[in-house]
């Protein structure tokens, strides 16, 4: 971001623990991999009717692609376009491979309560999400498919995916340029594929300031995308109805 640029708040989630918080259109929230080992499952919803929600499917099959990074957007299942990615300094985001549950990581790396460990408790993706979605009248039915920002997954030719360790490095980014008010849930746990026997979550700092006027070409090359911004537009111009 440039001086000229208005800076909202800047706020950290360390390794293992969640947020949430509402995204206005117009602005970019920037996560940055604070230790080099974050990944930062999120999911996405209208503000205005959190029945409209990220769509996975949409998402990839309208652009092309397995993965995200700069120059794609995130779609919602109503045609729109919740954000588009900005800048990136990671170059691979995966998209498939959801997130952790309780039972995986204690099976992974053993039992960790709070009643012994405080804040160093092992925690998992799909508790993490549960908590955030319901300080905003959402449960379990409402976990869609995830974005895991900072982690490479791909797949060979039978199918099978591999995970890569290191894909983010210390200080790396992603900028998300919002495009709807919208609601946004992370958790910062293990990727579900990686394979190490130490919980050691990384810290992603989340960074919100206002979205520079140049930012749209990129994203707009994609025609998939240029659809879904205009239907974007016309969606606040007729005061926000579905």
């Amino acid at each position: 971001m440039n001086q000229n640029q208005q800076f909202f708040w800047q706020e950290t989630v360390p390794g293992g623990c969640h947020w949430s918080g509402i995204v206005r259109r117009g602005t970019t929230l920037r996560l940055t991999d604070m230790n080099g080992r974050a990944n930062a499952a999120m999911l996405f919803y209208n503000q205005e009717e959190k029945l409209e929600r990220y769509n996975m499917a949409d998402t990839l099959k309208s652009q092309h692609t397995f993965y995200l990074t700069e120059g794609h957007a995130c779609h919602s299942d109503m045609g729109r376009i919740f954000c588009r990615i900005t800048q990136d300094t990671v170059g691979w985001h995966d998209t498939v491979c959801g997130i952790s549950d309780a039972e995986q990581v204690r099976a992974q790396y053993g039992v960790a309560r709070y009643q012994e460990k405080r804040n160093d408790m092992y925690r998992n993706g799909l508790d993490n999400m549960l908590i955030e979605l319901g300080k905003w009248g959402l449960g379990r039915c409402d976990i869609v498919s995830n974005l895991n920002f900072f982690s490479k997954v791909n797949a060979n030719a039978s199918g099978e995916l591999t995970f890569h360790p290191g894909n983010s490095k210390a200080g790396d980014f992603v900028d998300l340029s919002f495009e709807m008010n919208t609601l946004v849930v992370l958790s910062a746990t293990p990727h579900p594929l990686n394979r190490s026997e130490t919980y050691q979550p990384g810290t992603v700092e989340l960074s919100l300031y206002e979205t520079p006027s140049d930012r749209a070409a990129k994203c707009l090359q994609i025609a998939a995308n240029r659809r879904g911004m205009e239907n974007t537009q016309r969606y606040y111009v007729s005061g926000g109805k579905l």
